[in-house]
């Protein structure tokens, strides 16, 4: 339960940290140290998270970690360190607040934003769409507190799933892009998130699937795009 609700935390605090709005430290506020170390800090905190989130969602990381810890504990871990994880780049991060672009027009801006927005509330609802307490932890360690086990998740293509197969990374990738002003700080966490995203789906996250589910999640790939919705195309 505290791993859930640091979690909550770290979630809706991203929100006003990239989108610079309610909470004390945002993407863009702080002291602007020089370039140079602005882009090592922040490449660093990037891989600290990107390691974590990597490595323990790896099966033989999984494997390894319930054979000395509870099976039960694995997914709340896991989540606790990724917030954490979150929460430090949130407090570290070094703004570059030099100007990209930034939307004068009050529509094209209220878009923006409102596609902003849009993007976390896909991320959410994708979680439901699933199965929002296996996916963070709480229906294992109610079900350990039962003495019961867990049941292997199942696969599922409800709603947003039927679109794209990762409609969390695509919700992700519009909340991190739709900004009426993006400064280079903002864009260098945008790239390297996105780049992130793509290679980790593909190349660790949809190989454990495939394994995981078999021909099953093949023939998926087949009929849904992997995160751009309506390009019916292997990817």
């Amino acid at each position: 339960m505290i791993a859930y609700i640091i979690f909550l935390v770290a979630f809706l605090y991203a929100i006003g940290f990239v989108g610079n709005i309610y909470v004390p430290k945002t993407i863009d506020s702080g002291i602007e140290p020089s370039l140079i170390n602005a882009i090592l800090t922040n490449t660093i905190l990037l891989s600290v998270f990107a390691l974590q989130h990597s490595i323990m969602a790896r099966p033989a990381f999984k494997k390894w970690f319930i054979s000395i810890f509870s099976q039960a504990m694995e997914r709340s871990t896991y989540i606790l360190l990724s917030s954490l994880a979150l929460i430090l780049m949130y407090w570290q991060w070094q703004p570059i607040t030099t100007i990209v672009w930034e939307t004068e027009n009050t529509i094209l801006s209220s878009v923006l934003t409102g596609l902003f927005f849009l993007g976390w509330i896909i991320v959410l609802l994708s979680t439901f769409m699933i199965n929002h307490f296996e996916l963070f932890g709480l229906a294992q360690i109610f079900d350990n507190l039962k003495n019961k086990q867990t049941a292997n998740p199942k696969f599922q293509t409800n709603y947003l799933y039927k679109i794209v197969r990762h409609p969390i990374m695509l919700g992700f990738l519009i909340a991190f892009w739709a900004t009426p002003t993006m400064t280079a700080g903002h864009l260098f966490f945008a790239l390297v998130t996105t780049v992130y995203i793509l290679i980790a789906v593909k190349y660790l996250e949809e190989k454990d699937l495939k394994k995981f589910i078999g021909e099953k999640y093949e023939t998926y790939q087949q009929e849904v795009p992997m995160i751009i919705p309506f390009t019916k195309r292997k990817q």
